[in-house]
């Protein structure tokens, strides 16, 4: 078998955080396209969806096309755009020929209790990339108070993306 029958496989990686505006903000918080009415919204221009964000800075780690800083800023300064789906749906179209195999994302949060709706989260992101739910790996851990994600004070998404051509 020669080396270019094989799938060129390429794996981008992705960060993001932020901090959780005051208690009396009307913003809600949305993580991983799901609404998490207990917990005030995060601090962003747009909904502040750390695990959308981190996904769509694996696809610049692959692609070198800025989407959060670039593309996202763009569509919410012109159309007041702040739906982080919206910046990810984008995002997905920079990738052409890669086809997404796996998505593996670590959330740390002390607040709020994601563990609960992970796997409705799961069929979110999978939904939004058009994948299979058992495509996307999402694990989730407190901080156990050694960050500022560990003491309550935001939320921090780890993405790695995994693709083939």
């Amino acid at each position: 078998m020669s080396a270019s029958s094989f799938p060129k496989v390429r794996v981008g990686m992705g960060q993001d955080s932020r901090r959780f505006l005051p208690p009396d903000t009307t913003k809600p918080c949305v993580i991983g396209g799901l609404v998490f009415e207990e917990v005030p919204g995060l601090a962003a221009d747009s909904d502040g969806d750390v695990v959308f964000h981190s996904i769509c800075n694996a696809i610049t780690s692959l692609t070198g096309v800025p989407i959060v800083n670039g593309v996202a800023s763009e569509l919410c300064q012109k159309g007041g755009i702040t739906d982080s789906q919206v910046y990810l749906e984008r995002a997905l179209e920079f990738l052409g020929k890669q086809k997404i195999q796996h998505v593996a994302l670590s959330i740390e949060a002390k607040r709020p209790l994601i563990e609960q709706r992970i796997e409705e989260m799961r069929k979110k992101i999978a939904h939004v990339l058009k994948v299979r739910s058992d495509q996307v790996g999402l694990s989730v851990i407190s901080g156990e108070g050694l960050t500022d994600f560990g003491c309550g004070d935001g939320l921090q998404a780890l993405c790695i993306l995994t693709t083939t051509e």
